[in-house]
């Protein structure tokens, strides 16, 4: 609708006129001066300056008169001619038949390999043989609902495995209603299957709330000892249960700006990956250090690690590295996703380092409150040296050490 309304109000401009506001080609500007405008060529110029679209306006022999700078930019135009022979063929259709074209186009961007883009594309008619090409870039916009579909087909899929697997329970214990043990046995699985279910919805919920773009409207002051604190609390039990031993390090009376229920789940969702992949009697250590700036909150586990093409993987969607091990441990493979889109509304980033058969460190680096904000700065590793101080000596400054096993 918005090309059908761009393509009338062009034509009764130009129409009107006979000049189109748009950048001279290469061609015409070796022709020399255009004439000079009256009032009324002014006020076009000032409308068709304000439009959206990519515009390229061929004379009858299909050379470039006209245009617009985001036509040069995109690749459209090159040596006064349109550059892509989609575009060509559409601008030929028209020409034969008169009839406005109107398409959605995957177009080469620049040099070859360079990528692509999803254009939509259309020609029309003008006086004096003259055709006129919009394009708007709807690149970005195939991107997301690319993205949408995914996102529901896998949310779909993993609703579908534990509905799946609580029916079937189900149904078990109903034939089995006269042997008190076998009922048992699968009411503990039919609980373990809601729990996991409850989880990904409760996961789901907070990704939603989080690609809001208010997800962050008022910050305040938080004790980051606090959010780390609060955090070990919701993961003691689960620590437990695995008989991983949780250790706290670091630096005390650091403090961010943000929320701190949404940071608590930060690095409640990094320690409860890192217990998930612990193997049993290892620690997990947290470590908080400040510096440049920056506060970072490391967790360290002693688990498989990750291969190195996979590092940003782990911040996808659903994404899993073992996908089996996530079944057995009720993993989402949504709670990295969240730890990143965290990260990124607090003005920070989370960041991986991992060696195969060793472990991981997971980095929570967030702008420090009254600090310089020097984001380039990276240290890491101090963080990680602070858990695995912990780790080694069993304590800290000015605070004794916390773990459970």
């Amino acid at each position: 609708m918005w090309l059908l309304a761009g393509v009338a109000l062009l034509g009764v401009l130009v129409g009107a006129v006979g000049v189109l506001s748009f950048r001279l080609s290469e061609r015409e500007q070796r022709r020399g001066p255009r004439a000079e405008r009256t009032g009324i060529e002014d006020d076009a110029v000032s409308v068709l300056s304000v439009l959206p679209q990519s515009v390229v306006v061929l004379e009858p022999d299909d050379d470039v008169l006209r245009a617009s700078a985001s036509a040069y930019g995109f690749g459209l135009v090159r040596n006064d001619t349109l550059a892509h022979p989609e575009v060509r063929e559409m601008v030929a259709g028209l020409r034969r038949d008169g009839v406005i074209r109107d398409a959605e186009l995957t177009l080469a961007r620049g040099l070859e390999g360079s990528g692509t883009l999803r254009m939509q594309v259309r020609v029309a008619p003008l006086k004096a043989g003259r055709v006129l090409v919009l394009a708007e870039d709807r690149t970005a916009a195939r991107r997301v609902e690319e993205m949408r579909r995914d996102f529901t087909a896998n949310v779909s899929h993993e609703l579908k495995t534990p509905v799946g697997a609580i029916s079937l329970l189900a149904e078990t214990i109903a034939d089995s209603a006269d042997e008190p043990d076998t009922v048992r046995h699968f009411a503990g699985r039919m609980g373990k299957e809601s729990r996991r279910l409850a989880a990904l919805v409760q996961e789901i919920i907070e990704l939603s709330r989080l690609q809001e773009p208010d997800a962050l409207v008022e910050p305040e002051l938080v004790e980051v000892d606090d959010v780390v604190a609060e955090a070990v609390d919701r993961v003691r039990v689960e620590a437990q249960s695995r008989k991983v031993t949780l250790v706290l390090g670091g630096t005390q009376g650091v403090k961010v700006y943000g929320d701190p229920a949404l940071l608590t789940t930060a690095v409640r969702n990094l320690l409860d990956n890192a217990i998930r992949y612990a193997p049993p009697t290892s620690r997990v250590s947290v470590g908080i250090s400040r510096g440049s700036g920056q506060v970072r909150i490391a967790v360290v586990d002693q688990g498989p690690g990750i291969p190195e093409d996979q590092r940003e993987r782990v911040f996808e969607r659903f994404y899993r590295l073992d996908a089996a091990r996530s079944r057995e441990t009720g993993g989402s493979g949504l709670g990295l996703s969240i730890v990143k889109h965290i990260a990124n509304d607090h003005g920070g980033r989370v960041d991986v380092w991992s060696t195969v058969g060793k472990g991981s460190t997971f980095t929570l680096v967030l702008p420090e409150a009254y600090g310089p904000q020097l984001t380039d700065a990276h240290d890491d590793d101090a963080a990680a040296r602070a858990a695995h101080t912990t780790t080694t000596t069993g304590h800290r400054p000015g605070r004794a050490m916390e773990e459970t096993r």
